[in-house]
């Protein structure tokens, strides 16, 4: 496949993508460089509370070097757990380091990506998960402990050629579709080739089996062009279009904005060839969900913190900062497994990393410790229990804020467990704690235990008690809605 062209129809040829945003360091290269290459619309994006992002545009005439720091306003009442109506006004503060030009706009459109503020004070507003992830960062470096936290994680996705769902008062469905999917073996395709991939089975054999690699390799050049470096691409588990791109690791905020970036370009691009793509944790039943195992190390200085002598080559401080996360994790997954579909994926089974122990190489622990290369500046801790659901921005800054409890408090992680978990007595496994097994049971466990989140002013108790009252919310929708499976089982009793 050659060079992916979506600015076909923009002025954008004379500077690449990559040129574009090495070159919008600040607020006036971005408004310089909007002139000469011809931008016509202003595209302002921000990310509500549950993860979706939002967006308004404006003309390119209303782009100036003071709305950098002046912002532009909006009615915020209508954006999920923000404002109520009679304190609406907020604002949208673009950061110049995130200007792209939005691929899959026909008019040349600037995109930046914005922090809320409050009007009048211009103070971040304290429900904004960007802000929140930006004060997660100020916060690490007010410790002392290290000036970056970088986080690299591995977002797994399904992609469907037809999916239908309604619910009534009086009746509920859903139906997903995959050509090659195993359930379609035996449609009536006109012709049916047969190239379908088994149940568990996607793990990773080549075309024409594998039907979405093409597919999957233009999402790449689209982020490739947009300046997120790839490091690869495959088919996943399970059947029916299961995938994942790998992007390469980076500081909080920015590995967050850059999650954002690649599920619009994922989105967008399978929606060009009338496919569909969710996140959702686990749309199949019988076979593997999606997850988002999150790799996360700490730096100063330009330096690797968690590289050591300690177990598998880390670091006493790395050791903290996973007695931290395994000391916090029932009450993580209330904001890194935050939907009551994340807890049909964190189930025995499937690979999921339902057990709350630490591990070099092995999987099905919750903490992974990789151990692919020896360099100092390789080592890292993968957390596997998030899914591709959670918000990146509170995801990335909850396990950040669980870790440096950890760090600051000495947290002892106790001995790795080195067997596979899956395979232990049923007295063995009762002494390994376990992830939540329900989105209500993960509230419960947040209400217990968010003290740590509250550091520094990071999250607030404000925020924590609307993220609460809305996913309590959630779950009482799904609890109680009789099931379409409750009909098979009960209906002639």
């Amino acid at each position: 496949m050659g060079r992916c062209d979506f600015t076909s129809n923009n002025d954008f040829d004379r500077i690449t993508q990559t040129e574009l945003r090495d070159r919008m360091s600040n607020a006036k290269s971005v408004v310089k460089l909007a002139r000469e290459q011809g931008v016509r619309m202003v595209d302002l994006k921000f990310v509500d509370t549950f993860g979706t992002w939002q967006h308004f545009s404006v003309p390119v005439s209303e782009l100036t070097v003071a709305v950098f720091s002046e912002g532009f306003g909006f009615d915020g009442s209508s954006i999920r757990g923000w404002k109520s109506i009679e304190s609406s006004d907020m604002l949208a503060i673009p950061d110049p380091t995130t200007a792209f030009v939005d691929p899959f706009c026909a008019v040349p459109t600037l995109s930046l990506i914005c922090t809320i503020a409050e009007t009048g004070t211009r103070e971040g507003y304290n429900r904004d998960p960007r802000g929140i992830a930006r004060r997660g960062e100020a916060y690490l470096n007010s410790t002392g402990l290290a000036d970056s936290a970088v986080f690299g994680p591995e977002a797994e996705f399904f992609i469907f050629d037809d999916v239908r769902f309604d619910h009534r008062q009086n009746g509920t469905f859903y139906s997903v579709n995959s050509e090659e999917a195993a359930w379609n073996s035996g449609a009536d395709e006109s012709p049916n080739l047969a190239n379908k991939i088994r149940y568990k089975e996607g793990y990773f054999p080549v075309p024409p089996v594998d039907t979405q690699q093409d597919l999957r390799t233009e999402m790449v050049l689209v982020m490739e062009e947009l300046g997120i470096k790839i490091e690869r691409q495959h088919h996943e588990v399970a059947t029916a279009g299961q995938a994942e791109i790998d992007f390469r690791f980076d500081t909080l905020v920015k590995t967050a904005d850059t999650m954002m970036l690649y599920k619009y370009i994922i989105k967008n691009v399978a929606k060009k060839h009338g496919k569909t793509v969710t996140f959702m944790p686990k749309p199949l039943y019988g076979d593997n969900g999606s997850g988002m195992h999150t790799h996360q190390s700490l730096w100063k200085g330009g330096k690797p913190l968690f590289a050591g002598k300690e177990y598998a080559g880390l670091s006493r401080m790395a050791l903290h900062y996973i007695g931290g996360i395994l000391k916090h994790a029932k009450a993580l997954c209330a904001i890194c497994n935050p939907t009551t579909n994340s807890y049909k994926r964190l189930v025995p089974g499937y690979e999921a990393p339902v057990n709350l122990a630490y591990s070099a190489r092995n999987r099905s622990a919750a903490i992974r410790i990789p151990t692919f290369s020896e360099s100092p500046k390789s080592k890292r801790i993968e957390y596997r229990p998030p899914d591709p659901a959670a918000n990146p921005y509170l995801c990335y800054t909850a396990l950040l804020m669980a870790g440096l409890d950890g760090i600051l408090n000495k947290m002892d992680p106790g001995e790795p467990m080195d067997k596979n978990l899956y395979d232990l007595t049923p007295a063995e496994l009762k002494e390994v704690p376990q992830v939540p097994s329900s989105l209500s049971a993960a509230m419960d466990e947040l209400e217990k235990d968010h003290a740590f989140l509250l550091k520094g002013g990071v999250f607030t108790s404000d925020f924590l008690e609307m993220w609460v009252e809305h996913k309590r919310k959630e779950d009482d929708a799904i609890r109680l809605r009789p099931h379409p499976y409750e009909f098979h089982l009960y209906y002639d009793v």
